[in-house]
């Protein structure tokens, strides 16, 4: 078994799919019309197309925004994105505009920084620890 598909309830899927490609540099997957309104709209890293896709769903059940407001009220990232530098990533997406929440932290063996995906949510970037720091 492996994880597949993960996703991320999102305001506007253009929108989302603006700040996910243009700014965080996934690609696109698939964008399938669903009929009205919204899309099955996927996005991967460049360096895996074929892993994990991450779907852009709309935020259109009433507990999902429940859910988002409350996680973010707290603080509370609702997904994890894994990068090489937190540092480097940190200063790359500032200066596309991007707001953090919170700036680089260290904890032992792990780096974290957290921001505002722009579409309702929080997401936090840190390193991945080697087995030999656990």
């Amino acid at each position: 078994m492996k994880i597949h598909l993960t996703s991320v309830f999102v305001d506007d899927q253009a929108k989302a799919l603006h700040f996910y490609t243009e700014i965080l540099g996934f690609v696109k997957k698939y964008d399938v019309p669903l009929g009205g309104e919204h899309r099955w709209l996927t996005v991967v890293s460049p360096a895996e197309p074929g892993g994990t896709e991450l779907l852009l769903e709309p935020a259109a059940h009433p507990a999902a925004k429940t859910y988002r407001d409350a996680l973010v009220e707290d603080g509370i990232p609702l997904a994890q994105f894994a990068v090489d530098d937190v540092t480097a990533e940190y200063e790359r997406l500032r200066g596309l505009g991007v707001r953090f929440t919170q700036e680089p932290l260290e904890m032992g063996p792990v780096t974290t920084a957290v921001f505002d995906d722009t579409c309702g949510n929080l997401i936090q970037i840190a390193t991945q620890p080697k087995s030999a720091d656990l």
